[in-house]
């Protein structure tokens, strides 16, 4: 067996950011030294950042396709390629509003690329359709429904079937006996494309809501007499949050606010929401019919609403130290131990410990993806997105 010592200005290991040499064997972390072993074979990666492979728990498509087009094992497959060449070694493609068909097919595609071992596929995130219209956003307004006992039941054998299963829903849309049903089954329940206000969610998180969806945005606003799910999410130690931190979806001084604000244990976390232009030069696709747009870093439906993200996480990261000036190890703490954390993947990916998948990225100085690893192998890298050049 080739021991490789890779080696670069700063290491971070899921915690803590400084030197030393990434020790990997037969596809594994043996652990992180004071510097490269003698009789290990030496990568030097430069001046630089090693970091885990990123954790990104809401990612819609990638390499020109929609997990709504096509769920089948070929589109976790493009997608899974996608998101590794950006960075996200670990993943849970995301099923935006549908119908009952294509959700069926949705787990039943995740749980085939699971038993197949498609590379980072580590779950599945079911975003409705049990959301509030009046906060739908770029969901289908005529796919959007009330949860019904049917739906819990569904939902229950799905978590059975898959490692992970998330799902995002509107607390005036899901009865909190249900909440409890889902969780209690062992599905992260989150709270997201909702109007309602801050009781109304704390009731939900209360029956074992844990999540926030894509912080500020499709959500009821902070209000100085009705906090909303904003004031919740930030105000509540049991939520974690998502947050799209591309600079558009929320502007980096009310990122500097909510991060100061957030509460513990629950933690914010980057996403990504990409869409299909992910890890592809496309600027223009179809969701439900309708067309999105690609343009200056934007993804909107025609009328201008925000349809998704044209984001990958090492664009994220420079947005949070560089707009945000976030310090760098924290930064990387909320696009790789603090998601796997809320995801319960924690003990897989995150984090470059002993035993650990050897899934790591090398950013160069500038917070740019200049390599890719999984399982000890290099990956090519996928274009970035073009809200991060």
């Amino acid at each position: 067996m080739t021991t490789i010592a890779y080696t670069a200005a700063r290491i971070f290991d899921g915690e803590h950011l400084g030197p030393g040499a990434l020790i990997v064997q037969d596809g594994h972390v043996v652990g992180i030294a004071p510097a490269a072993p003698c009789d290990a074979k030496h990568v030097d990666l430069g001046q630089g950042t090693i970091a885990p492979g990123f954790v990104d728990l809401q990612l819609n498509g990638g390499d020109g396709v929609m997990l709504n087009d096509a769920p089948t094992v070929e589109t976790l497959e493009r997608m899974g390629k996608a998101h590794g060449g950006l960075g996200a070694t670990t993943i849970f493609p995301t099923l935006i509003t549908d119908t009952p068909e294509k959700t069926r097919a949705a787990v039943k595609a995740t749980e085939a690329a699971v038993a197949a071992a498609v590379p980072g596929i580590a779950g599945l995130h079911l975003e409705g359709p049990h959301l509030s219209i009046a906060r739908k956003g770029a969901h289908d307004p005529r796919l959007i429904r009330p949860m019904e006992g049917a739906d819990v039941g569904f939902l229950a054998d799905a978590a059975r079937r898959l490692p992970r299963l998330m799902v995002t829903v509107a607390p005036e849309s899901v009865k909190p006996e249900q909440i409890r049903a889902l969780c209690a089954a062992g599905i992260i329940v989150s709270l997201g494309h909702t109007d309602a206000d801050y009781d109304t969610c704390l009731v939900a998180v209360g029956a074992g809501a844990r999540v926030a969806t894509h912080l500020f945005n499709a959500m009821s606003q902070l209000g100085s007499r009705n906090p909303g799910l904003v004031g919740a999410a930030l105000d509540c130690g049991g939520l974690s949050a998502g947050l799209i931190a591309d600079g558009i979806h929320a502007h980096p001084a009310v990122i500097r606010a909510a991060l100061a604000a957030k509460r513990g244990p629950g933690q914010i976390f980057l996403v990504s929401d990409a869409m299909a232009t992910a890890g592809s030069g496309i600027v223009r696709f179809t969701l439900n019919g309708r067309q999105i747009l690609r343009n200056d870093g934007r993804l909107t439906l025609e009328d201008g609403t925000l349809a998704g993200a044209d984001l990958d996480l090492a664009g994220a990261l420079r947005v949070m130290t560089r707009d945000v000036g976030l310090p760098l190890d924290r930064a990387l703490a909320m696009a790789t131990s603090v998601p796997a954390g809320v995801a319960g993947l924690h003990d897989r990916c995150g984090h470059l410990s002993p035993g650990r998948s050897a899934d790591f990225v090398f950013l160069d100085q500038g917070l740019h993806l200049a390599g890719v690893w999984r399982r000890g192998v290099r990956l090519d890298l996928a274009p970035a997105a073009g809200a991060t050049a």
